[in-house]
């Protein structure tokens, strides 16, 4: 299983509905409850995200899905691209 990270911040309406349906999708899968998601705040761990961003990522929109090293989404998302990120990390 691979790790989720989340990148977002607190104001982002986009970001409050991606983490809205994250615990929404946990409650109603009891398998999507097992994946690890690390939320990153990028107001709030600057320091992180440039340490991302100097590892070779990259983004510009949040929320941003990544499942291991590989960008899964970007930018506005639905509650089926959250089930499907999530079910991409079990594989």
């Amino acid at each position: 299983m691979k790790e989720v990270k989340l990148f977002h911040f607190e104001a982002c309406p986009y970001c409050r509905d991606a983490r809205k349906w994250l615990k929404e999708l946990r409650e109603e899968y009891p398998e999507l409850a097992a994946v690890k998601v690390e939320m990153i705040d990028e107001r709030l761990e600057p320091e992180r995200v440039e340490a991302f961003i100097k590892a070779g990522h990259s983004y510009y929109y949040v929320p941003t899905f990544y499942v291991g090293e590989e960008k899964a989404h970007e930018g506005a998302a639905s509650k089926a691209i959250v089930e499907r990120v999530l079910r991409s990390a079990l594989q």
